[in-house]
């Protein structure tokens, strides 16, 4: 069972290479970030057609979160954490989303920047980190396997990017945000990429400016958190890569555990 997760950096905009990265890979869970599209608007027949099933929370022309499943309908358990947006008013942004599928607990997050530091935005993405905490405490009470996937927005050691002088005032890897996804961890959640690739020296995202991609000038930002249950079970873990170099890519390239039966 193959479980992915892709920041699309707008549904609409890549839905060709989305759809090329599912037939060609064809996972069975695939979490989408930042589709960048209202409910209304989010195209369930395009993925209908080649055999997903979706359910969605979108946000209009800002973040928004999705789940895709091959051949079965995502079971809906819950959506959002709670936590009002940076600004008065604002309300709740559209950044979790979770189900279950297969007898798996799917958690997908985008989590928030951060930028500007310091400021409003990153006490927001420290208050976010802890309800995300508190909500895979409950989810590990339950005694479910589950994973719990997306873009965290944190770069969580220095092994993890292209410079670290280049981030270091970058939100990303800021002790706070580090210390914060340090205990996601010591709470007993398996860092897949990670533990395959102990050394670093894998990244997940490229920027569009300054030919970061043609440089290799990455990071790691996109994680999947595995519980003891399906840690055990893991036969695989990676990115793919390749699917960054293609025209009119994301700025993120897929990542994906293999889980044995």
């Amino acid at each position: 069972m193959r479980i992915a997760s892709f920041n699309i950096n707008g549904i609409k905009a890549r839905l060709p290479r989305l759809k090329e990265w599912l037939e060609e890979t064809r996972p069975a869970v695939a979490c989408l970030q930042e589709i960048k599209t209202m409910d209304e608007g989010f195209p369930a027949e395009e993925f209908e057609a080649i055999g997903y099933h979706a359910i969605w929370h979108g946000q209009k022309a800002f973040n928004g979160v999705a789940i895709l499943a091959d051949g079965v309908a995502p079971k809906e358990i819950r959506r959002g954490l709670g936590v009002d947006g940076p600004k008065d008013g604002e309300g709740e942004q559209a950044r979790y989303l979770e189900a279950e599928v297969n007898g798996v607990r799917i958690c997908n997050l985008y989590l928030p920047n951060g930028n500007p530091h310091p400021g409003p935005k990153f006490d927001y993405k420290l208050a976010w980190m802890e309800k995300l905490r508190a909500r895979m405490r409950e989810v590990w009470a339950e005694e479910v396997p589950a994973v719990v996937l997306g873009d965290f927005n944190v770069i969580p050691e220095d092994k993890d990017v292209w410079s670290v002088k280049a981030m270091a005032s970058d939100a990303l890897m800021q002790p706070e945000s580090r210390d914060a996804y340090r205990r996601l961890l010591g709470d007993g959640w398996t860092d897949a990429i990670d533990s395959l690739n102990p050394r670093g020296g894998v990244w997940t995202y490229w920027d569009y400016q300054a030919g970061a991609w043609q440089r290799d000038h990455g990071f790691r930002i996109d994680h999947v958190l595995l519980s003891p249950e399906l840690a055990d079970r893991m036969a695989a873990a990676g990115v793919d890569k390749e699917y960054r170099g293609r025209e009119k890519a994301s700025d993120h390239a897929p990542v994906w555990v293999e889980l044995r039966d």
